[in-house]
Protein backbone atom coordinates (compact mmCIF):
# COMPACT_ATOMS: atom_id res chain seq x y z
CA UNK A 1 0.00 0.00 0.00
CA UNK A 2 1.04 3.60 -0.58
CA UNK A 3 1.79 5.97 2.29
CA UNK A 4 -1.56 7.76 1.90
CA UNK A 5 -3.35 4.41 2.13
CA UNK A 6 -1.54 3.55 5.37
CA UNK A 7 -2.41 6.96 6.87
CA UNK A 8 -6.11 6.57 6.06
CA UNK A 9 -6.06 2.92 7.15
CA UNK A 10 -4.57 3.69 10.58
CA UNK A 11 -6.78 6.74 11.12
CA UNK A 12 -9.87 4.67 10.33
CA UNK A 13 -8.73 2.00 12.77
CA UNK A 14 -8.19 4.56 15.54
CA UNK A 15 -11.63 6.10 15.04
CA UNK A 16 -13.51 2.82 14.93
CA UNK A 17 -11.55 1.07 17.69
CA UNK A 18 -12.76 3.75 20.11
CA UNK A 19 -16.40 3.36 19.02
CA UNK A 20 -16.91 0.26 21.17
CA UNK A 21 -16.12 2.30 24.29
CA UNK A 22 -18.50 5.06 23.20
CA UNK A 23 -21.26 2.53 22.48
CA UNK A 24 -20.99 1.13 25.99
CA UNK A 25 -21.13 4.62 27.51
CA UNK A 26 -24.16 5.62 25.44
CA UNK A 27 -26.03 2.39 26.25
CA UNK A 28 -26.12 3.45 29.91
CA UNK A 29 -28.77 6.01 29.01
CA UNK A 30 -30.40 5.04 25.68
CA UNK A 31 -31.49 1.82 23.98
CA UNK A 32 -29.56 0.25 21.08
CA UNK A 33 -32.01 1.37 18.38
CA UNK A 34 -32.09 4.94 19.68
CA UNK A 35 -28.29 4.92 19.89
CA UNK A 36 -27.94 3.90 16.25
CA UNK A 37 -30.67 6.36 15.20
CA UNK A 38 -28.79 9.29 16.72
CA UNK A 39 -25.49 8.00 15.37
CA UNK A 40 -26.56 7.68 11.75
CA UNK A 41 -28.61 10.90 11.91
CA UNK A 42 -25.54 12.88 12.98
CA UNK A 43 -23.52 11.07 10.32
CA UNK A 44 -26.13 12.01 7.73
CA UNK A 45 -26.02 15.68 8.78
CA UNK A 46 -22.24 15.64 8.44
CA UNK A 47 -22.54 14.05 5.01
CA UNK A 48 -25.16 16.54 3.86
CA UNK A 49 -22.93 19.42 4.94
CA UNK A 50 -19.98 17.99 2.99
CA UNK A 51 -22.07 17.43 -0.13
CA UNK A 52 -23.52 20.96 -0.01
CA UNK A 53 -20.23 22.75 0.69
CA UNK A 54 -18.37 20.73 -1.94
CA UNK A 55 -21.28 21.06 -4.39
CA UNK A 56 -21.16 17.36 -5.20
CA UNK A 57 -23.84 16.32 -7.72
CA UNK A 58 -26.20 13.65 -6.45
CA UNK A 59 -26.97 10.45 -8.42
CA UNK A 60 -29.86 10.93 -10.81
CA UNK A 61 -30.84 7.35 -11.65
CA UNK A 62 -32.27 4.49 -9.63
CA UNK A 63 -29.39 2.33 -10.84
CA UNK A 64 -26.96 4.63 -9.01
CA UNK A 65 -29.07 5.00 -5.87
CA UNK A 66 -30.00 1.31 -5.42
CA UNK A 67 -26.61 0.02 -4.17
CA UNK A 68 -26.26 3.03 -1.85
CA UNK A 69 -29.66 2.33 -0.32
CA UNK A 70 -28.80 -1.36 0.13
CA UNK A 71 -25.45 -0.49 1.72
CA UNK A 72 -27.25 1.80 4.14
CA UNK A 73 -29.00 -1.28 5.47
CA UNK A 74 -26.33 -3.97 5.16
CA UNK A 75 -23.28 -1.91 6.09
CA UNK A 76 -24.74 0.58 8.57
CA UNK A 77 -28.22 0.09 10.04
CA UNK A 78 -28.22 -3.69 10.60
CA UNK A 79 -24.61 -4.22 11.81
CA UNK A 80 -24.67 -1.06 13.96
CA UNK A 81 -27.81 -2.33 15.68
CA UNK A 82 -26.44 -5.88 16.10
CA UNK A 83 -23.22 -4.63 17.70
CA UNK A 84 -25.04 -2.17 19.98
CA UNK A 85 -27.55 -4.84 21.01
CA UNK A 86 -24.74 -7.34 21.55
CA UNK A 87 -22.86 -4.94 23.82
CA UNK A 88 -25.78 -5.00 26.24
CA UNK A 89 -24.52 -8.43 27.32
CA UNK A 90 -20.80 -8.34 26.43
CA UNK A 91 -18.20 -5.71 27.20
CA UNK A 92 -16.63 -3.41 24.63
CA UNK A 93 -13.34 -5.31 24.59
CA UNK A 94 -14.99 -8.59 23.62
CA UNK A 95 -17.02 -6.82 20.92
CA UNK A 96 -13.90 -5.23 19.43
CA UNK A 97 -12.15 -8.60 19.39
CA UNK A 98 -15.06 -10.36 17.69
CA UNK A 99 -15.25 -7.58 15.12
CA UNK A 100 -11.75 -8.55 14.01
CA UNK A 101 -13.25 -11.61 12.28
CA UNK A 102 -14.53 -9.47 9.38
CA UNK A 103 -11.49 -10.19 7.13
CA UNK A 104 -11.94 -13.93 7.60
CA UNK A 105 -15.39 -13.69 6.03
CA UNK A 106 -14.30 -11.13 3.44
CA UNK A 107 -11.36 -13.11 2.08
CA UNK A 108 -13.62 -16.11 1.43
CA UNK A 109 -16.39 -14.12 -0.25
CA UNK A 110 -14.00 -11.96 -2.28
CA UNK A 111 -12.08 -14.98 -3.57
CA UNK A 112 -15.19 -16.34 -5.27
CA UNK A 113 -16.89 -13.09 -6.35
CA UNK A 114 -14.03 -10.76 -7.34
CA UNK A 115 -11.51 -11.45 -10.08
CA UNK A 116 -8.86 -9.13 -8.65
CA UNK A 117 -8.97 -9.99 -4.94
CA UNK A 118 -8.01 -13.64 -4.81
CA UNK A 119 -6.51 -15.46 -1.87
CA UNK A 120 -2.72 -15.38 -1.93
CA UNK A 121 -0.17 -16.90 0.39
CA UNK A 122 0.70 -13.54 2.07
CA UNK A 123 -3.00 -12.77 2.62
CA UNK A 124 -3.70 -16.18 4.14
CA UNK A 125 -0.62 -16.03 6.37
CA UNK A 126 -1.46 -12.46 7.41
CA UNK A 127 -5.05 -13.35 8.23
CA UNK A 128 -4.02 -16.41 10.23
CA UNK A 129 -1.38 -14.42 12.11
CA UNK A 130 -3.85 -11.67 12.92
CA UNK A 131 -6.49 -14.14 14.01
CA UNK A 132 -3.91 -15.80 16.28
CA UNK A 133 -3.29 -12.38 17.84
CA UNK A 134 -7.04 -11.96 18.44
CA UNK A 135 -7.23 -15.40 20.05
CA UNK A 136 -4.30 -14.59 22.35
CA UNK A 137 -5.95 -11.31 23.37
CA UNK A 138 -9.21 -13.11 24.08
CA UNK A 139 -7.67 -16.13 25.82
CA UNK A 140 -7.63 -14.63 29.31
CA UNK A 141 -11.42 -14.09 29.20
CA UNK A 142 -12.50 -17.35 27.55
CA UNK A 143 -14.85 -19.37 29.72
CA UNK A 144 -15.57 -16.62 32.24
CA UNK A 145 -19.01 -15.62 30.90
CA UNK A 146 -21.10 -18.26 29.15
CA UNK A 147 -24.27 -16.18 29.37
CA UNK A 148 -23.19 -13.77 26.64
CA UNK A 149 -23.50 -16.22 23.73
CA UNK A 150 -26.31 -14.33 21.99
CA UNK A 151 -24.44 -11.05 22.30
CA UNK A 152 -21.34 -12.59 20.77
CA UNK A 153 -23.35 -14.18 17.95
CA UNK A 154 -24.94 -10.78 17.23
CA UNK A 155 -21.52 -9.19 16.76
CA UNK A 156 -20.37 -12.06 14.54
CA UNK A 157 -23.53 -11.66 12.44
CA UNK A 158 -22.67 -7.97 12.07
CA UNK A 159 -19.23 -9.00 10.80
CA UNK A 160 -20.83 -11.13 8.09
CA UNK A 161 -22.90 -8.13 6.98
CA UNK A 162 -19.76 -5.98 6.89
CA UNK A 163 -17.92 -8.54 4.77
CA UNK A 164 -20.77 -8.89 2.27
CA UNK A 165 -21.17 -5.11 2.11
CA UNK A 166 -17.54 -4.57 1.18
CA UNK A 167 -18.04 -6.81 -1.86
CA UNK A 168 -21.29 -5.04 -2.80
CA UNK A 169 -19.51 -1.69 -2.60
CA UNK A 170 -16.61 -2.86 -4.73
CA UNK A 171 -18.82 -4.35 -7.46
CA UNK A 172 -21.72 -1.88 -7.69
CA UNK A 173 -20.26 1.54 -6.76
CA UNK A 174 -17.22 1.58 -9.03
CA UNK A 175 -18.35 4.75 -10.81
CA UNK A 176 -19.82 6.49 -7.77
CA UNK A 177 -17.81 9.45 -6.36
CA UNK A 178 -15.86 8.49 -3.24
CA UNK A 179 -17.73 10.85 -0.92
CA UNK A 180 -21.13 9.60 -2.10
CA UNK A 181 -20.07 5.98 -1.56
CA UNK A 182 -19.56 6.76 2.10
CA UNK A 183 -22.30 9.29 2.72
CA UNK A 184 -25.09 8.09 0.41
CA UNK A 185 -25.86 4.97 2.49
CA UNK A 186 -26.27 7.14 5.61
CA UNK A 187 -29.47 8.56 4.12
CA UNK A 188 -31.31 5.22 3.96
CA UNK A 189 -29.79 4.13 7.29
CA UNK A 190 -31.02 7.32 8.97
CA UNK A 191 -34.56 6.89 7.62
CA UNK A 192 -34.77 3.26 8.75
CA UNK A 193 -33.23 3.69 12.20
CA UNK A 194 -34.97 6.95 13.17
CA UNK A 195 -38.32 5.40 12.17
CA UNK A 196 -37.47 2.23 14.11
CA UNK A 197 -36.57 4.21 17.23
CA UNK A 198 -39.97 5.92 17.26
CA UNK A 199 -41.72 2.58 16.70
CA UNK A 200 -39.79 0.12 18.89
CA UNK A 201 -38.35 2.32 21.63
CA UNK A 202 -41.20 4.80 22.07
CA UNK A 203 -41.35 7.18 23.76
CA UNK A 204 -38.01 8.24 22.30
CA UNK A 205 -35.56 9.03 25.08
CA UNK A 206 -33.56 12.21 24.64
CA UNK A 207 -30.17 11.93 26.39
CA UNK A 208 -29.49 14.28 29.30
CA UNK A 209 -25.92 13.33 30.24
CA UNK A 210 -23.10 15.27 28.51
CA UNK A 211 -21.02 12.08 28.11
CA UNK A 212 -23.87 10.48 26.14
CA UNK A 213 -24.01 13.42 23.73
CA UNK A 214 -20.24 13.33 23.32
CA UNK A 215 -20.44 9.60 22.53
CA UNK A 216 -23.26 10.05 20.00
CA UNK A 217 -21.58 13.00 18.27
CA UNK A 218 -18.22 11.16 18.13
CA UNK A 219 -19.81 8.04 16.65
CA UNK A 220 -21.96 10.07 14.26
CA UNK A 221 -19.56 12.65 12.85
CA UNK A 222 -16.28 10.72 13.02
CA UNK A 223 -17.35 7.08 13.39
CA UNK A 224 -20.00 7.26 10.66
CA UNK A 225 -19.63 10.33 8.44
CA UNK A 226 -15.86 10.66 8.08
CA UNK A 227 -15.11 6.98 8.63
CA UNK A 228 -17.30 5.75 5.78
CA UNK A 229 -15.70 8.16 3.34
CA UNK A 230 -12.33 6.64 4.25
CA UNK A 231 -13.70 3.08 4.22
CA UNK A 232 -15.13 3.14 0.70
CA UNK A 233 -12.11 5.01 -0.60
CA UNK A 234 -9.88 2.19 0.64
CA UNK A 235 -12.20 -0.53 -0.67
CA UNK A 236 -11.75 0.78 -4.22
CA UNK A 237 -8.07 1.59 -3.80
CA UNK A 238 -6.66 -1.52 -2.07
CA UNK A 239 -9.56 -4.01 -2.25
CA UNK A 240 -12.14 -5.31 0.26
CA UNK A 241 -9.90 -7.95 1.85
CA UNK A 242 -7.09 -5.59 2.79
CA UNK A 243 -9.51 -2.83 3.79
CA UNK A 244 -11.48 -5.00 6.21
CA UNK A 245 -8.24 -5.92 7.94
CA UNK A 246 -8.64 -2.55 9.66
CA UNK A 247 -10.76 -4.53 12.12
CA UNK A 248 -7.58 -6.18 13.39
CA UNK A 249 -6.72 -2.80 14.92
CA UNK A 250 -9.93 -2.81 16.97
CA UNK A 251 -8.70 -5.07 19.80
CA UNK A 252 -5.42 -3.19 19.93
CA UNK A 253 -7.18 0.18 20.13
CA UNK A 254 -9.72 -1.06 22.65
CA UNK A 255 -7.03 -2.50 24.91
CA UNK A 256 -4.92 0.65 24.70
CA UNK A 257 -7.88 2.82 25.71
CA UNK A 258 -8.57 0.50 28.62
CA UNK A 259 -4.98 0.63 29.86
CA UNK A 260 -4.63 4.41 29.51
CA UNK A 261 -8.06 5.64 30.63
CA UNK A 262 -9.51 2.77 32.69
CA UNK A 263 -6.34 1.59 34.47
CA UNK A 264 -6.73 -1.93 33.12
CA UNK A 265 -3.87 -4.38 33.60
CA UNK A 266 -1.29 -4.79 30.83
CA UNK A 267 -0.79 -8.56 30.49
CA UNK A 268 1.44 -10.75 28.35
CA UNK A 269 -1.63 -11.65 26.28
CA UNK A 270 -2.13 -7.99 25.39
CA UNK A 271 1.50 -7.47 24.41
CA UNK A 272 1.73 -10.71 22.40
CA UNK A 273 -1.61 -10.14 20.70
CA UNK A 274 -0.66 -6.60 19.74
CA UNK A 275 2.61 -7.78 18.15
CA UNK A 276 0.83 -10.51 16.17
CA UNK A 277 -1.86 -8.12 14.94
CA UNK A 278 0.64 -5.54 13.72
CA UNK A 279 2.73 -8.30 12.12
CA UNK A 280 -0.34 -9.65 10.31
CA UNK A 281 -0.86 -6.31 8.55
CA UNK A 282 2.72 -6.30 7.35
CA UNK A 283 2.51 -9.89 6.07
CA UNK A 284 -0.84 -9.53 4.29
CA UNK A 285 0.26 -6.38 2.47
CA UNK A 286 3.71 -7.66 1.51
CA UNK A 287 4.24 -7.84 -2.23
CA UNK A 288 7.67 -9.16 -3.22
CA UNK A 289 9.23 -7.34 -6.12
CA UNK A 290 9.70 -9.47 -9.24
CA UNK A 291 13.26 -10.66 -9.83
Amino acid sequence: MKTKHWIIFITLGLIWSSSFMWVELALREVGPITLVAFRVFFGFLFGAAVIITQRIPLPRSWKEWAPLIVLGLTNIAIPFFLISWGQKSIDSGVASILDATVPLFTILVAHFLLHDDKMTLPKVLGLLTGFAGVVVLMSKDIGEDTGSLLGQLAVIAACIFYAASSIIARVFTENTPTILRGLGPLASAAVVMVSSAFIFEAPLKIPTLPITWIALLWMGILGSGLAFIMLFYLIHEIGPTRTTMVTYLFPLGGVTLGVIFLNEQLTWQIVTGAVLIILSLVIANWSPKPA
